[in-house]
């Protein structure tokens, strides 16, 4: 595999040579400076296994709460490269480095990994020009973006409650890969530590503070409403995922009072109840008012401005990873079946949402997440077939 290095750095810690020594040094790095440790390696390598194979990948709705460990891969494929071969070669290798049957794992019990493939905008066109996930992600607002973090053919989004076989695990796929690919950038990642919510949920705190993806479609109903493609029947069973590098001027945000950040969001940083009132799980009440008609939730507070309802489209499933490299902030991952969920919420939150002015976009993404795959169907072959 051709890498570009654009950006010199100790991400370079995570390659082959120092993947195990790197993981090592940050298994015990939280998201949530605030909250309780998480289970070291010991622990995480019990988790138990999650299946690679069924209707849908894996690595989107399970496991149930998501890994703490993330690595995001982006790269393209060469010109000439036919998509379907290599797809069905990564499915075969995701499946044995799951069951812990690929000696690339160099021994680390595979716990819980996950690995998550979409292909982007150019691979899908050239299956079909009016397919989801055909679509380039438009520009935005507060955007520093270089030209190799914008776009890419190809996502490995790797998940593990282990740290270490995170990059082992993306080495393995990556070497599988070889020279048809071209990596454009990757991103390290960590969720902190999952705070119950309420109705059976729980999310994890961001590195503002507050507890974050508390909203989506948890319910079947509500996945195959808005998270799940139902066709055409190359695609059924895929999603589509948009992902964004973020960084957050932290030090802007905490020198703000607690009301102060409070009123960012529209939620209290504790306990993520809404200002208007209930729980966390329950949802603002957004016309809720004071005594002399002031809004509780702010009128430009970010649960207001990203609500669905207001933006008149479906849930998406969010997730944010805590980073430190390049620069503090969050590796944001959305999954919806309909891209106009994403492009629609993040313009109406351009207007004036109190949050973004304390981020900056560094790198953004969107890709078709390909359907389930099993041995006599393999990964991409609706598709690609």
């Amino acid at each position: 595999m051709r890498r570009a290095d654009h950006h010199p750095s100790r991400r370079a810690f995570l390659d082959v040579g120092g993947a195990l020594a790197a993981a090592g040094l940050t298994a015990g790095c939280s998201a949530d400076a605030a909250g309780p440790a998480r289970p070291g390696p010991a622990a995480a390598a019990t988790a138990a296994p999650v299946p690679a194979t069924g209707r849908h990948q894996a690595g989107v709705t399970l496991p149930q709460p998501a890994q703490h460990h993330l690595l995001a891969v982006v790269a393209d494929l060469g010109e000439t490269v036919a998509p379907g071969p290599l797809l069905a070669e990564l499915g075969a290798a995701i499946t044995a480095l799951t069951s812990g049957k690929d000696p690339r794992l160099l021994g680390l019990p595979p716990g819980d990994l996950t690995v998550t493939v979409g292909v982007g905008p150019r691979l899908v066109r050239a299956a079909g020009a009016s397919l989801p996930g055909a679509a380039d992600l438009p520009r935005f607002s507060r955007e520093r973006i270089a030209p190799h973090a914008r776009g890419g053919d190809l996502l490995l989004q790797i998940c593990a409650s282990d740290a270490p076989v995170v990059p082992v695990a993306a080495a393995a796929l990556l070497a599988q890969a070889g020279d048809r690919v071209r990596e454009r950038w990757r991103q390290a990642g960590r969720r902190g530590a999952d705070v119950p919510v309420g109705e059976g949920l729980s999310a994890p705190r961001n590195l503002l503070g507050f507890i974050d993806g508390i909203v989506g479609p948890h319910t079947a109903a509500e996945q195959r409403r808005d998270l799940w493609l139902a066709g055409p029947p190359s695609v059924a069973g895929g999603t589509l995922a948009v992902v964004r590098r973020m960084e957050l001027d932290l030090a802007r945000f905490a020198a703000l009072p607690v009301d102060r950040q409070e009123a960012v969001f529209g939620r209290r940083r504790a306990s993520g109840v809404p200002l208007s009132g209930g729980t966390a799980a329950a949802g603002p009440e957004l016309g809720a008012k004071t005594p002399d008609g002031r809004y509780l939730v702010p009128a430009d507070a970010h649960v207001r401005r990203a609500h669905a309802t207001v933006v008149g489209v479906g849930l998406m499933l969010r997730r944010s990873y805590g980073i430190d490299d390049p620069a503090p902030g969050l590796l944001f991952i959305s999954f919806q079946n309909d891209l106009r969920t994403f492009t629609a919420t993040l313009t109406h939150m351009d207007v004036s949402d109190a949050l973004l002015p304390f981020t900056t976009t560094t790198a953004t993404a969107t890709f078709l997440v390909l359907p389930g795959f099993d041995r006599g169907r393999p990964l991409g072959s609706g598709l690609f077939g």
